[in-house]
């Protein structure tokens, strides 16, 4: 995986550089994606996916990290965003649940239950 690919502009190119530069389009990217989504809502949005790119993103970036260049700083620069993305996908994911089961088990509205009741009466 140390083996050049290719060198641009003096930069060699390895397979571990570019597991490098995936992790760090991804945890870059992920900005992009929720700018997008905040335009969409017109409102500040944090979607799903913001999350699992921050957790893919930080994955490539720490296997490059241990393996590719055995630098501590850079696993432990990426250790604690991964922790924080794996909770809040966690925690989107039961509020998604959440929401999903209150739709289902939803409660009907007061001018519903007077029409069931008035229904059911007759």
């Amino acid at each position: 995986m140390d083996t050049p690919i290719v060198t641009v502009f003096d930069v060699v190119v390895t397979p571990w550089k570019l597991v490098g530069y995936l992790g760090v389009l991804l945890f870059a990217g992920r900005w992009v994606v929720q700018v997008l989504a905040t335009r969409r809502h017109g409102k500040p949005v944090i979607p799903g996916l913001f999350w699992t790119m921050s957790i893919v993103g930080s994955g490539l970036l720490l296997l490059y990290f241990v393996w590719g260049r055995n630098d501590s700083v850079g696993v432990l620069s990426n250790l604690f965003p991964m922790a924080v993305a794996i909770y809040n996908v966690i925690m989107h994911r039961r509020a998604a649940s959440d929401r999903e089961s209150n739709s289902t088990h939803r409660r009907p509205a007061r001018s519903e239950e007077h029409d069931m009741g008035t229904l059911q009466r007759h």
